[in-house]
């Protein structure tokens, strides 16, 4: 996986896409219980030129969530870190993983993928049930 093209085709051949655009795409995890969860594939590149995958995936809205504790869930982490985005115009939680693309093989790619989908889940279900897991 040296470049977002092969990013594109290996997801593409596992799952259907939602959004497919020049350095985006998006697609829907199948996870147990008959649950789904939304991830984002999008290609970053630093001040150097160094391209990264950054592998995100939505868990809530930001509105009532302790930063603070945000920012303790993220030292925790091994793999993922919380991050803020818009999403329809409200800032919202994603957990996210950025991998240079040197590093990033098949394997690696789904292990990624489904890690940080089934913690995303878990941490949405958390937030909507409203439990202070944060």
């Amino acid at each position: 996986m040296r470049h977002f093209e092969a990013v594109r085709s290996h997801i593409g051949s596992l799952h259907e896409l939602h959004s497919n655009d020049p350095y985006l795409i998006s697609f829907d995890l199948p996870l147990e219980q008959e649950r789904w969860q939304g991830i984002y594939l999008a290609e970053l590149e630093d001040e150097t030129g160094r391209r990264y995958l950054r592998i995100s995936t939505p868990v809530g809205p930001l509105a009532g969530t302790d930063p603070n504790r945000c920012l303790r869930f993220n030292w925790q982490q091994r793999t993922g870190f919380l991050a803020v985005a818009d999403l329809d115009g409200s800032p919202y939680l994603h957990l996210c993983e950025n991998r240079p693309y040197e590093f990033l093989d098949a394997a690696e790619l789904e292990r990624l993928v489904s890690e940080l989908g089934v913690l995303g889940d878990a941490l949405e279900q958390l937030i909507a049930e409203g439990v202070d897991a944060l």
